[in-house]
């Protein structure tokens, strides 16, 4: 399976009074055609900036994002027109991504008007009502306005209009993370089933590692603008390297009817600055096996095994 889009040494700095906070430092992944990468981390690590970094609705300080072989960050104007039909976004708050003037059918029908995919008023009508039927949205929703409907139904809303240009690519920030855990399982079997169905290939943004599980091929775990380990999903599951990994898994809750308990990973200390970052690695201060090499040197993100890459001084390679 070919790669669809491969991120070299992404970077994002943003301007403050203080200095540049690295909200995106030198990260590195690829995503196949059809697959999908989860990108996971605590509020604040860059995720989100990383998935709209990737799209262009901010511009990179440095690096490349390869999409079908070609760096979208020399694109100009033309070239971005078609990459934005081929490339969308679903937002975190459901409600404030939807314009509240604006009916369902309406907002849904926006992009066809903008990009002429339609010819004439019974052909924007179809496409319309055939995007509603493929989210799950009732028929008799298309002239309500997104205040009279719940989360679930506004995040439908949503991922029609997304599809409306028949995209290839589509970045997930924290999808699922506004609604009800019920709405949350529809929402999820929803954008599987669309994965099979069309083959469509996802950056999925989440810090529940439960719902990361649950999509992804791949999983790439970020700390303060860095990515610290990235593998398949089973591998990060059942064999996490990172530090940073053990706690986080460590935190996921699990039901459990016996006395049988979890070791509970409690991270202690303060996330350092991202306007001034330390030298050594980024973990290091709330870190539970760090080492003195830590302190001063970061870690490169090494291939420890096969597709399981770790940056710790404490995995060297082929371990």
């Amino acid at each position: 399976m070919s790669v669809l889009l491969e991120v070299k040494n992404l970077k994002k700095y943003f301007k403050t009074p203080r200095g540049p906070l690295h909200a995106v430092d030198d990260i590195n992944f690829k995503i196949k055609k059809g697959e999908t990468l989860g990108l996971v981390g605590e509020s604040g690590c860059g995720k989100s900036t990383t998935g709209r970094v990737v799209l262009r609705l901010i511009e990179a300080t440095g690096g490349q994002v390869i999409f079908n072989g070609e760096n979208i960050l020399d694109y100009k104007k033309k070239q971005m027109a078609k990459f934005r039909e081929n490339s969308q976004i679903v937002f975190q708050d459901p409600f404030a991504s939807l314009n509240p003037r604006m009916s369902v059918s309406e907002i849904i029908a926006e992009p066809l008007i903008i990009n002429k995919k339609a010819k004439g008023a019974a052909e924007l009508g179809k496409k319309v009502a055939d995007l509603m039927d493929t989210v799950g949205l009732a028929s008799r929703l298309e002239n309500v306005y997104p205040h009279e409907l719940d989360g679930g139904r506004r995040q439908r809303i949503g991922i029609a209009r997304v599809l409306a240009l028949n995209p290839e690519f589509i970045v997930h920030d924290e999808p699922v993370s506004a609604l009800d855990v019920s709405i949350q399982a529809q929402i999820l079997n929803l954008l599987d089933e669309l994965q099979r169905d069309k083959g469509l290939t996802y950056l999925f943004i989440s810090h529940d590692l439960g719902v990361i599980k649950h999509v992804s091929n791949h999983i790439a775990v970020m700390y303060l603008g860095k990515i610290v380990e990235m593998s398949d999903y089973k591998s990060i599951f059942a064999n996490p390297k990172h530090p940073y990994t053990k706690a986080l898994l460590s935190a996921i809750p699990v039901p459990r009817v016996d006395d049988v308990k979890r070791e509970r990973i409690i991270l202690e200390g303060d996330v350092p600055s991202p306007i001034n970052p330390p030298p050594g690695c980024r973990f290091y201060g709330r870190c539970f096996q760090r080492q003195d090499a830590c302190k001063n040197t970061d870690p490169l993100l090494n291939e420890i095994s096969s597709g399981h890459f770790v940056a710790c001084h404490r995995c060297p390679r082929d371990e």
